[in-house]
């Protein structure tokens, strides 16, 4: 059949509208804070997980939205890119994320041997999120593979460990290694056997040798401004005495800051994290642009013997964050729930107490915790587990954390999930 000139090039202008709408999703390379609108790539989840909620107001407010338009927001937050199914910190999570609608993307922060800066949960975790056990680099780390141990009758008497730390090996050796899911075997006799482990919940499937890329601090200051996303690193705890080799804690700290200054990018569109609250102190004295929106990273921990009812934090202490100019301050999600005498979620003391002492709130993570409807929701719904009917109540948490609780953003292991719910409660 022979085709016209009209219809080959109404044919080629098809071709091409894909790959054009795709190319304009991202903004100009800048630093995410231009006005062209993201092309969003949502993908069949937070559809499920709306159309499983208990029957309401809010699901059928949810079910109005399916047909978009979905756009990129910062309320959406990937942690550690979209972790629930690709690598954590890795080139194609980070990529993931962005194209789930995630306006902010996270780069956990620690160092190499040779005091380069590289994205990785831990400083210690390579040995689960890597494959160094399986590679020469395996005889560099801090403590070797070693099997598990079961005793006449089969019973484990002794798991499977090993611990492989960025500051075992150089920065060139570390970029030799790809990344992988986070998990270990504990009855592992092999290292092969070691390797695997991923919860059910998750997948390897982007896990293969062409895949998994590993990044440094700076490569991913890069690859955020191409996707045009803000950045939320987080200065990891070192799991070696500070100083290392002369590398002092204050040093760390503001070589992660250097290195934003250094590529250009706007102190407004970055959001630096840490656990340590001598860290975000140290950038509000030092590099105050930087730490007007620094975050802590509050650990409360009910399991370490201070149940989160008998509120770990007071009043008092959250004003005296904000008075030494902490303005943004990030719970887990459990502490910032609980459930009325009705069984209804609603905003905890914690959270009543933050927003009297004028703290802003960030929390985690969302879509972290596999199947609720079990009637376990694991860590991160603890203080709620009981109200968890159903896979939905993803989103009927998330909405009390969005309009009772007043939090201004959240992390998440798969970011379509909140971007989803942010756009259609016209969330920016």
């Amino acid at each position: 059949m022979r085709l016209n000139p009209a219809t080959l090039l109404f044919t080629a202008v098809l071709a091409v509208l894909p790959a054009l709408a795709f190319a304009s999703g991202y903004e100009d390379g800048g630093h995410g804070d231009r006005g062209r609108e993201t092309s969003v790539q949502l993908g069949p989840r937070p559809f499920f997980l709306v159309d499983d909620m208990t029957p309401g107001a809010l699901k059928n407010k949810l079910q109005s939205c399916s047909q978009g338009p979905f756009s990129k927001t910062d309320f959406s937050i990937g942690h550690r890119g979209a972790a629930l199914q690709f690598p954590e910190h890795t080139k194609e999570s980070y990529e993931a994320g962005a194209r789930m609608g995630a306006g902010i993307l996270e780069c956990d922060v620690t160092f190499t041997r040779d005091k380069e800066l590289v994205c990785r949960h831990s400083q210690c975790d390579l040995h689960t999120t890597t494959n160094i056990l399986a590679t020469p680099l395996a005889a560099k780390c801090s403590a070797p593979f070693t099997p598990a141990q079961f005793d006449a009758s089969g019973n484990l008497i002794q798991p499977a460990s090993a611990t492989c730390c960025a500051s075992d090996i150089t920065l060139a050796e570390f970029k030799t290694l790809r990344g992988k899911m986070d998990a270990s075997n504990p009855r592992a006799r092999t290292v092969a056997e070691y390797l695997g482990g991923t919860a059910n919940f998750r997948t390897d499937l982007y896990a293969g040798p062409s895949s998994g890329t590993l990044v440094t601090h700076k490569e991913s200051i890069e690859l955020f401004k191409k996707l045009g996303v803000k950045m939320t690193p987080e200065l990891k705890s070192a799991s070696v005495p500070m100083p290392f080799n002369g590398f002092t804690q204050e040093t760390y700290a503001q070589k992660m800051i250097d290195e934003y200054k250094a590529a250009g990018v706007a102190p407004r569109n970055v959001f630096a994290q840490s656990f340590n609250l001598a860290d975000v102190l140290y950038w509000i004295r030092n590099e105050p642009a930087f730490g007007k929106q620094a975050v802590f990273l509050d650990d409360i921990d009910p399991t370490d013997g201070n149940p989160y009812n008998d509120v770990p934090r007071t009043l008092a202490q959250l004003h005296a964050l904000a008075a030494q100019g902490v303005n943004i301050i990030a719970p887990p999600t459990f502490a910032l729930l609980t459930l009325n005498a009705s069984g209804q979620i609603v905003p905890s003391q914690y959270a009543l107490d933050a927003k009297s002492a004028r703290l802003d709130i960030i929390t985690w993570t969302l879509e972290r915790s596999g199947i609720l409807a079990d009637g376990d929701g694991g860590f991160y719904y603890q203080s709620i587990n009981s109200a968890l009917k159903n896979e939905g109540a993803t989103m009927e948490a998330m909405h009390v954390l969005a309009k009772d609780v007043g939090i201004r953003g959240i992390f998440s292991d798969w970011p379509a999930t909140v971007t989803y719910y942010a756009n259609c409660m016209n969330i920016k």
